[in-house]
C-alpha cells in the first residue's frame, strides 16, 4: 500500500478535451499556474478525443503532453488513456478536469487536500452537498443528478450528493485500483469500482458553474441518452460487483408472482373441483418459479465469479504497481 505522506509529490492533471478550442488555452494556464506548495512537479497532460478544431495544437503550443484518439471515442475511454498516461509519467496524484471551463482550476488544492491529509484516496468536487453552492442549471439536469446518485447511494450503501461531477483527485493507489470499462462516462462506475475496493471517499463542496460558457456538451447534452447510457454502465457495475443482490430482486420479482398464480389455482381447485378454466395461472405460475430458481442459481454463480474477479484485480494491481513503478 502506498502512504501519501512518504512520498514526493508528482501531480497530473488530466484534461478530456473534444473541439473545445473556444476554452482549452485558459483551463491548461490555469492549471499550470495554480500554486500548490506541496507538489513538487507538476504536468498538465490533453487527451485530445478526436477533435476536428484546434483543440490539440492549442494544448500542444502551450507545453501540454497530448495524447490523441484518432476518432471521438467517449470520454469515459478518453479519462482511462489519461489515466493511463499520468502513471507513466509517475503521477503520485492526479486530477481530472473538464475542459469546458465550468471548474476553477484554483479550486485544485482543496481537491487534494484530504488526500494530502491522508483521509482520503478519492476525493470529487460537489454541486450539492452544500444547499448555498448549488450551481444556477436547468432544473431538470439538477434533478437528474440527484437520481443518479440516489441510485448510486442504494447500490453503494454510502452517502453522495453528486456521483457525476468530472472534477476530481486520486491518490495514487486509487488510479492503479481503478479498472474500468464505460466508454460512454466513468463518474458513477469509478466510484463504485474505489467502493469495493474499499478506497476512502470524500466530497468537496465547491461554487462551480451551471452552464458552459462555449459549445455543447457532448455527454449531457441529451439528459435522457445520458440517463439511459449511464444506467446501462452502473447496472453492468452492480451485476458484476453485488451479483446476488442484482439476481436475488429479479429472482424475487418472478418468484411472488409465480407463487400467487399456483395459490390461485390450488384455491380455486378447493372451490371448484377443477383446475379449469384457470390452468394457464398453473403453466405460468410454474414457468415464473422455475425461471427464478434458475436466475437465482445464476445469481450464487456470479457471486462465486465475484471473487475470482477481485482476486484478479489485486493480482492487476500488483502487476500495475510493479509497471508503472519501473516506467518511471
Amino acid at each position: 500500500m502506498y502512504s501519501i505522506r512518504d512520498m514526493d509529490h508528482r501531480l497530473v492533471i488530466i484534461i478530456p478535451a473534444l473541439n473545445e478550442e473556444a476554452t482549452i488555452a485558459e483551463v491548461i494556464q490555469r492549471c499550470q499556474n495554480v500554486p500548490l506548495p506541496e507538489v513538487c512537479s507538476r504536468e498538465v497532460v490533453v487527451v485530445d478525443d478526436g477533435s476536428t478544431d484546434e483543440t490539440a495544437s492549442i494544448a500542444r503550443g502551450l507545453g501540454a503532453i497530448e495524447v490523441s484518439h484518432p476518432v471521438n471515442r467517449g470520454v469515459g475511454l478518453a479519462f482511462q488513456s489519461g489515466l493511463r498516461k499520468a502513471l507513466e509519467l509517475g503521477a503520485t496524484l492526479i486530477v481530472n478536469i473538464d475542459a469546458d471551463g465550468q471548474f476553477n482550476p484554483d479550486n485544485i488544492p482543496s481537491l487534494l487536500q484530504p488526500i494530502f491529509s491522508d483521509k482520503a484516496d478519492f476525493t470529487t468536487a460537489s454541486r450539492f452537498k452544500d444547499p448555498e453552492l448549488i450551481p444556477v442549471m436547468p432544473g431538470i439536469k439538477i434533478w437528474g443528478n440527484r437520481v443518479m446518485s440516489r441510485l448510486i447511494c442504494k447500490i453503494s450503501r454510502q452517502k453522495f450528493y453528486d456521483v457525476s461531477c468530472g472534477f476530481r483527485a486520486y491518490s495514487r493507489e486509487a488510479a492503479l485500483q481503478l479498472n474500468l470499462w464505460g466508454e460512454f462516462t466513468y463518474t458513477q462506475e469509478s466510484i463504485l469500482d474505489l467502493v469495493v475496493k474499499g478506497m476512502r471517499l470524500v466530497e468537496v463542496p465547491m461554487k462551480i458553474r451551471g452552464v458552459r460558457s462555449a459549445g455543447k456538451s457532448r455527454v449531457a447534452s441529451n439528459l435522457f441518452k445520458y440517463g439511459y447510457r449511464a444506467a446501462i454502465i452502473i447496472l453492468n457495475t452492480y451485476r458484476d460487483f453485488w451479483p446476488m443482490y442484482f439476481f436475488g430482486w429479479i429472482s424475487l420479482m418472478c418468484f411472488l408472482p409465480g407463487v400467487s398464480l399456483v395459490v390461485f389455482l390450488l384455491i380455486h381447485y378447493v372451490v371448484k373441483g377443477s383446475f379449469s378454466p384457470h390452468l394457464w395461472a398453473g403453466f405460468t405460475g410454474g414457468a415464473l418459479v422455475f425461471l427464478a430458481l434458475v436466475t437465482l442459481i445464476t445469481g450464487v454463480m456470479a457471486q462465486m465469479l465475484k471473487r475470482i474477479r477481485l482476486n484478479q484485480e489485486m493480482m492487476l494491481f500488483y502487476h500495475k504497481s510493479r509497471h508503472y513503478s519501473d516506467a518511471d
